[in-house]
């Protein structure tokens, strides 16, 4: 029998395997590793341990981490710590929810595919635009796929993509774009939002797509609709990266002529969860539908002529059709766009407005108030949202100092760009209250 009960496989099934790959040891089915590179001691792991003393070792190692319950966060970056009702986990916490996978059944899967045809209709709305696919990963993942949807649209190699994206967002980019042979350009930023100047002298007739972030990366709000007229000039696709929860409060971007909208639908009723799993929203015109990845559910009729929902489009999905495929996703994040369904649905147009409104009043309350304090900068001036950048003497040390009293004051933006050394992104929710944000100036104060 084997040592270890949770294996599966017995002795004699070992020596059988052993015997059919004509070895007599695992040990050689690593003979192609060099010698001088193998490990020859043990591992250097603590003996196993009996169950009620692992649990308690495991309690220590959790109680190193700190979350947001237990400190005020002014956190943000893509993801949010925002309210979520207790009625999402009521219903994504149901059986025939949260077992579901692949719903390539329809007639015994259309509860689920319902709830991504209304998830669908919803992200359209929000969005401003046509139409929306099941999902993806997640927003950087989403952008990555986006912008293949622009090269394989217009049948050019280049993107220009926003220096104030959020810069993980371009990592994952830079990696699909590597695989695909097109090349990605950077447009440098100017006063906190992309150099539209600059943008207008990159911008020719090889571009495919230029991608943006709205409210960007450092929170402020870009001009979307110059920018789209700019990209559609030159016959190229724009892209924009959004936060949905900003959209009850702004124009959605397909109003201002977005042709793809992409988001990380983290902060629609989903948790930060240590940054997942979470959700990537796709959303299009009406002509790009059949180049979008990923799935499509369908509205039809069935043989007697009642609704129905299927997923349609498939053909040129990779698991049909892998040689004419657009992308390799072939799934979705269906439980995560459930719990996105339920909040838009308990939220509401007038509950979303309001949502958006404390976001929005929460955050230009605490930056007038920082504003006033001695060593404290506003390096960017304009339209932001909910999230802003502050300059600190010595950032990293007031953060540190910061957390000490209880606070996680922001994400320090020079580990990304060396021009913004002691610049702070900070993020305020709905769910930060006045007395957090005159307690956190106060603090702050008495540090400077």
């Amino acid at each position: 029998m084997s040592t270890f009960s949770y294996i599966p496989h017995t002795d004699e099934d070992r020596q059988k395997m052993l015997e059919f790959l004509q070895i007599s040891d695992t040990s050689e089915l690593f003979s192609d590793i060099p010698e001088q590179i193998r490990m020859k001691r043990p591992l250097q792991l603590q003996p196993a341990m009996a169950e009620l003393a692992l649990e308690r070792h495991m309690d220590k190692l959790a109680a190193k981490n700190v979350h947001v319950g237990q400190v005020v966060s002014f956190l943000g970056a893509g993801s949010y710590e925002h309210y979520q009702p207790s009625v999402i986990d009521a219903i994504i916490g149901r059986s025939e929810f949260y077992t579901s996978y692949t719903p390539y059944q329809a007639e015994i899967s259309q509860g689920m595919l319902q709830a991504i045809f209304e998830y669908q209709t919803m992200v359209s709305e929000l969005m401003g635009m046509d139409l929306a696919n099941a999902s993806m990963y997640d927003g950087p993942t989403a952008l990555g796929e986006a912008g293949i949807v622009c090269c394989s649209h217009t049948r050019r190699n280049k993107l220009l993509v926003a220096s104030t994206m959020h810069p993980e967002y371009r990592a994952v980019l830079d990696t699909y774009a590597h695989a695909q042979s097109i090349e990605v350009v950077v447009v440098p930023f100017k006063h906190g939002m992309v150099d539209v100047r600059q943008l207008e002298q990159y911008l020719d007739d090889s571009v495919a797509g230029v991608l943006i972030q709205y409210p960007n990366f450092f929170g402020y709000i870009e001009d979307v609709r110059a920018i789209g007229e700019l990209a559609h000039q030159r016959g190229a696709l724009l892209v924009v990266n959004t936060y949905p929860i900003a959209l009850g409060l702004l124009e959605s971007p397909g109003a201002l002529g977005a042709d793809i909208v992409v988001a990380e639908g983290q902060s629609l009723g989903n948790a930060m969860a240590y940054g997942g799993p979470y959700l990537g929203i796709m959303a299009a015109r009406k002509d790009l539908m059949r180049k979008l990845p990923g799935r499509i559910v369908g509205q039809t009729t069935d043989s007697q002529g009642r609704r129905g929902f299927v997923l349609t489009l498939q053909a040129r999905e990779q698991h049909i059709r892998r040689e004419k495929a657009s992308s390799n996703i072939c799934s979705n994040q269906a439980l995560n766009a459930l719990a996105a369904t339920v909040f838009l649905s308990y939220m509401g147009k007038q509950g979303m407005r309001e949502l958006a409104l404390q976001n929005y009043h929460k955050a230009h309350y605490f930056q007038s108030r920082l504003a006033l304090l001695p060593g404290v900068q506003i390096p960017f001036q304009g339209p932001f949202f909910n999230e802003f950048v502050v300059k600190l003497p010595m950032a990293e040390a007031v953060q540190s100092a910061m957390l000490e009293k209880g606070y996680f004051f922001g994400l320090n933006l020079g580990k990304y760009d060396t021009e913004l050394q002691d610049c702070v992104l900070l993020t305020v929710t709905e769910v930060r209250t006045k007395a957090e944000l005159d307690a956190a100036v106060a603090e702050l104060e008495g540090l400077l």
